[in-house]
Order: C-alpha cells, then sequence, then structure tokens
C-alpha cells in the first residue's frame, strides 16, 4: 500500500518536535545482552528475507512492549505534536485527487463481506476520514477503553519525533528480530517453532478465512492489550503480532543479498542507504517487522520471526504501531 493509502495517500508536511519534557530513564524497558544470530528466513517462501547470514548485535536496552495509547497520550500533551493522520493534506502533493478525499485520516481494515482476490489489498482497506491514534476507526471512535493497546495509525515519522522526544530511537531490523528470537536462534516463531503450541494461540494475528472470516479464536477481533499474551525469552511482548512496528532501516527487497558471500557475521547493520520497492517504485518505505492481527497463514505470514515487511515513511494504518529502543 502506496503512502497513507489509496486514493492519493495523504501528507508527508514537516512535524513539530519538542524535546524540553522528554524522559530518559530505563522505565519500561529491558536489557537486551545482544550476540551472534542467524538472521532471515529459510522456511518463510520470502525472497527478501534471503538469504539466511549471521549477524551480530551490541547490546542495548528496548521497551518491554510496543508504545501504548496512553504513553503515546503523554508525549501528545507534553508536546502538542500532530500525527500525520491529523494533518490536512497538502492538494500539491496530490494533483488530481478529489477535493473530498483531501481531508485528515487513515487507512482502516474494513472486512468485505465477500471473497476478494488476496492480490487486492484495496478491497479490505478503506480510507477513514478523521481516522488516527484517537479515533481508530474513524470518526466516532477512540481510545477510552484501550489506555493498554498499541498506538496505531503511526506513521514512520510520528515514531521517529516519538522517540525523539523520549530519548530513544527506533531499533534496527537486526536489533529488533534478535530481540524478537529470545535466545531461539533459528526458530520460525518468537515463541518456538510450532504455530499453536499446546493448543493456544501464543499472538494475535487471523484465525479463518482472510480478510472475510475472523474466527477470534486468540479472542481479538483487532488490537489486543500489549500483555495479553506470554512475553519471549527476553520479557518482551508483542514481537509477533498485534501491529507492525517500525525499524530504523530503509527497505530493498534484495539488501540481504550482500551478505550472500560474507565469511564473518554482519555486525550492527543498519540498512542499506536508499529505498527501493519494485513493487512501488518512488515510494521510500521503511522496514517493518513483527506482523499484525491481521497476519494470516492465507495472506500474511509475517508474524514468522525472520520475515521481513516495509510502509511508505508517510504512512500509517489501522494495525501500524512502534517501540523504541536506546
Amino acid at each position: 500500500m502506496r503512502g497513507r493509502l489509496l486514493i492519493a495517500i495523504l501528507v508527508a508536511g514537516s512535524w513539530l518536535l519538542a524535546t524540553s519534557c522528554s524522559k530518559t530513564s530505563n522505565e519500561g524497558m529491558v536489557w537486551i545482552p545482544g550476540g551472534t544470530f542467524w538472521m532471515g528466513c529459510e522456511e518463510c517462501g520470502m525472497p527478501d528475507a534471503l538469504p539466511v547470514h549471521q549477524t551480530s548485535v551490541d547490546g542495548f536496552w528496548m521497551d518491554v512492549t510496543p508504545v501504548t495509547n496512553a504513553e503515546f497520550d503523554k508525549f501528545v500533551q507534553a508536546t502538542g505534536y500532530v500525527t500525520i493522520a491529523e494533518r490536512q493534506p497538502d492538494p500539491k502533493d496530490f494533483p488530481g485527487a478529489p477535493p473530498e478525499m483531501l481531508v485528515p485520516g487513515s487507512a482502516v481494515f474494513t472486512p468485505p463481506g465477500h471473497d476478494v482476490p488476496l492480490e487486492n489489498p484495496l478491497g479490505w482497506w478503506r480510507y477513514a476520514k478523521g481516522a488516527s491514534w484517537k479515533h481508530p476507526e474513524g470518526q466516532g471512535s477512540n481510545v477510552r477503553d484501550r489506555q493498554d493497546h498499541p498506538v496505531v495509525h503511526i506513521a514512520w515519522e510520528d515514531a521517529l519525533a516519538y522517540a525523539k522526544w523520549a530519548g530513544k530511537r527506533l531499533p534496527t531490523e537486526a536489533e529488533f528480530e534478535f530481540a524478537a528470537r529470545g535466545g531461539l536462534d533459528r526458530n520460525l516463531y518468537a515463541w518456538g517453532n510450532e504455530l499453536k503450541p499446546d493448543g493456544k494461540w501464543p499472538a494475535n494475528i487471523w484465525q479463518g478465512r482472510f480478510p472475510v472470516e475472523n474466527k477470534v479464536e486468540d479472542g481479538y477481533v483487532a488490537t489486543s492489550p500489549v500483555r495479553a499474551f506470554k512475553p519471549n525469552g527476553y520479557g518482551l511482548y508483542d514481537v509477533g503480532g498485534n501491529v507492525w512496528q517500525w525499524c530504523s532501516d530503509w527497505y530493498r527487497p534484495d539488501y540481504f543479498a550482500k551478505f550472500k558471500s560474507a565469511s564473518n557475521p554482519a555486525i550492527n547493520p543498519k540498512g542499506p542507504d536508499d529505498s527501493v520497492d519494485p513493487q512501488e517504485p518512488g515510494i521510500p518505505k521503511k522496514v517493518q517487522k513483527g506482523g499484525s492481527f491481521l497476519c494470516s497463514d492465507m495472506y500474511c505470514t509475517r508474524y514468522l520471526v525472520g520475515s521481513r515487511g516495509k510502509g511508505a515513511t508517510d504512512s500509517g494504518s489501522s494495525n501500524v504501531g512502534f517501540r523504541c529502543v536506546k
């Protein structure tokens, strides 16, 4: 999906950043010891996750959970920050777009009433006027009863602004994957090698016929509280499922190819210097990791810990959030 999605994919624009109230403690974070691991996924069937290669990362602090609505609200209250989804689009950025569509909003998952071709995501996404982190489903919705859910409709620029305010940064792709594995190197999932260990769903992902029927076997139609499922081996919650999480790396599908003949591990890789996605040329994208509540074995299995996601930097949606490191 392109930009702020669908019609014209609304605004990049400049953003306000206030740092005078930034936080600097390690509260709510866990120390990730660092080490060497095998990055990528041979079993995923995803060319951009190949080749699997050895990677080393230094130790770092990581948020125990994705940033919640309550935490993001503190940031907004302290800084007056306005997310991209809440800003008025500039018509000059979207020549030919119908004026009635140039309104603040974001992409909201909307299940169709019938089966649709899975190669066309527009079959289950709609651009909802007024949709933002405060109004996840659009006008009339709110997060009053979702304070402990991950904040969503967050573009990469929004995540970066929060991280700077908090005295933190966004994780590299290598850091996120190493942390998500929780010490279980070369496993399929953040929780091991079984999708449903002991007959229980270990993460908030889709069960049923995507995108029409969600059986809700895990108990959640959309986002879930960030501590609803067990943590991984490092004490991290929601490193697989619930919401996609932004990384600092630019996305290129061929980035891992540079490590194909490497005899030594990649040391603290920070991704390529630019972004190219042949599926959407000209749209700069950053890496996303972890998958979301919409990931299904029928369509998106990117809750696989070695898989990779991507998103336009000026785009958020109802299944995209983030967490920070330092």
